[in-house]
């Protein structure tokens, strides 16, 4: 089985924390759409510097889980950070049809797989730094 689990997880570890990554970028390098989805998504009004500031710390964390490194603290760090994101879109969740948009059930396979990756993370070894 370890022949298939280890490049299994590291396909899971490194698609997981290129998806991380490209939400970081997009706090770092396009702040105000992060801005409008904190409005809309979590009621807090944060400001373009507050969004990249926030980008930054997850940027470090993607590349940590992309290479397998503090994988409790890292692999942990990102299931939470998309399960809140997850719970954030809730109605869209529960209506994805109203509004013309049910994409944000992806979501929720992200979410299994950050899971898993964490659960199996003693396993995750291929290329693994840690």
């Amino acid at each position: 089985m370890a022949d298939t689990l280890r490049p299994a997880l590291l396909l899971i570890r490194v698609s997981l924390g290129l998806f991380m990554l490209q939400w970081a970028f997009e706090k770092v390098f396009a702040p105000e759409k992060t801005v409008g989805i904190f409005s809309h998504f979590y009621m807090m009004e944060i400001s373009p510097e507050i969004a990249m500031a926030l980008g930054v710390p997850q940027i470090l964390l993607s590349v940590a889980i992309i290479a397998g490194l503090w994988k409790t603290y890292s692999y942990g760090a990102g299931m939470i950070i998309h399960g809140i994101a997850t719970l954030s879109t809730y109605q869209q969740l529960l209506n994805p049809y109203e509004g013309g948009n049910h994409l944000f059930i992806a979501a929720v396979p992200v979410l299994a797989a950050f899971i898993a990756l964490f659960m199996l993370r003693d396993k995750d070894r291929l290329f693994a730094l840690s």
